[in-house]
């Protein structure tokens, strides 16, 4: 499910069953060369989290990405997301991230960080078959938190 209109209707009305939000954190680079790396990361990041909504849809929610830059970035707002999402009735909050400066919260938040692969000049099957791929190792994670 994603976080628009449809979706958060059937969310509403099954609850009990929707209880994972997905919370991308991404970060903007505003220089010259940090534009293009943070747009690929950003590609990467949403194709990925798309991808794992498609596989969970029903059990998880894909929110929009929340997007900071160094200076803004903020130690406490994925403790507040997260408490915020957790009244609003999930029970688990992933946070999943190419910035790897985000695992040394993993022991009170769940991060998954994966390294950004740069898709934009990959064709549609290799990307596909990378983000099959990516799932694979992400999978185990998200049994760990649902057990």
């Amino acid at each position: 499910m994603n976080f628009k209109v449809t979706d958060i209707e059937q969310f509403q009305a099954q609850k009990q069953f929707i209880d994972t939000a997905i919370v991308p954190l991404l970060q903007l680079d505003f220089t010259e060369q940090g534009m293009k790396q943070s747009s690929s990361a950003a590609e990467y990041l949403m194709s990925l989290t798309n991808f794992i909504e498609q596989q969970f849809k029903g059990r998880l929610m894909l929110f929009p990405p929340f997007s900071y830059t160094v200076n803004t970035k903020s130690k406490t707002l994925p403790t507040s997301i997260e408490q915020e999402l957790k009244n609003a009735g999930f029970k688990s909050i992933i946070f999943v991230t190419c910035d790897h400066s985000w695992t040394e919260y993993k022991e009170f938040l769940n991060i998954i960080w994966l390294p950004s692969i740069p898709l934009e000049s990959m064709d549609k099957s290799v990307k596909q078959r990378i983000l099959e791929d990516q799932l694979k190792q992400v999978i185990p994670t998200l049994t760990n938190i649902w057990v």
